[in-house]
């Protein structure tokens, strides 16, 4: 069982825990990278961009504490085996992991080649990466005997069909991301694992360079928020996830996107 907390103070610290974030170099990642630092965190990043992830430490260090980055390719089982292994060992166990690593594309299925190849690169990243890093770490964690949270980031596009761009890869592997949140809240429950996701919507990322200039006034419009998300605002919504003041929450998707859902 969770222990519940007994008071509000420290109960969004991550003082003394270790977290391992997948694309942690950039984005949203880095986002939260930042933000669990900054609440007292040892941060552990996989990716596969050696340099992003050397100026995403340097940027980490002004927190003080212990950062370290580990080359990984989330869709090859044998390659997220051996990053795991490797930052299980150099920070003495991993308490927190988030699944944050993907990519998209914008074409309509019927557009794409005949290997249909960005479908599967897609699922391939966003939905198998997530599996394949929550068997590693889960495991781990389950037999550590200490609990542990895992946070998939997901996106409001795996709950909506976002008529701006056709992402159809993308929201469908959103979509399964978030069941495999409930599925695993229930499976690693037993073990003191909480699983949760987070789904942004329009955050101001590079990725948010790819959409139309002739599309953000009408995207901006449908935000009762009427912005884009930042990635800290998501970092901050991994930390309290992560964080004792959550113990009792697991199996939820929480939607962080300006309203932009309800417009859909």
């Amino acid at each position: 069982m969770i222990q519940p907390i007994t008071s509000i103070k420290n109960a969004f610290s991550l003082n003394g825990k270790k977290a391992l974030i997948t694309g942690g170099n950039r984005g949203l990642g880095l986002g939260i990278a930042c933000a669990m630092a900054e609440s007292g965190a040892d941060i552990a990043i996989l990716c596969r961009d050696a340099v992003r992830a050397q100026e995403a430490l340097a940027e980490l260090r002004q927190y003080g504490g212990k950062y370290e980055s580990f080359s990984c390719d989330v869709t090859k089982l044998e390659s997220v085996r051996a990053a795991v292994k490797q930052a299980w060992e150099d920070f003495d166990g991993i308490d927190i992991l988030v699944n944050n690593a993907g990519i998209t594309c914008f074409s309509e299925l019927l557009d794409m080649d005949e290997d249909i190849s960005d479908w599967y690169k897609v699922l391939n990243t966003d939905l198998n990466g997530t599996v394949n890093m929550t068997y590693e770490v889960g495991k781990r964690m389950r037999d550590a005997a200490k609990g542990g949270a895992i946070i998939n980031i997901t996106s409001n596009a795996g709950l909506i069909v976002n008529k701006t761009q056709p992402m159809s890869p993308y929201s469908s592997a959103k979509a399964a991301a978030n069941h495999f949140t409930h599925c695993m809240a229930v499976e690693l429950g037993k073990y003191n694992i909480r699983v949760n996701a987070i789904a942004p919507g329009f955050t101001n990322t590079d990725l948010s360079e790819f959409i139309p200039k002739d599309q953000l006034a009408y995207i901006i419009n449908q935000m009762p928020a009427g912005r884009f998300g930042e990635p800290v605002e998501v970092g901050a919504m991994a930390v309290y996830l992560a964080s004792p003041a959550a113990a009792q929450v697991t199996g939820t998707v929480q939607i962080i996107d300006g309203g932009y859902i309800l417009s859909c």
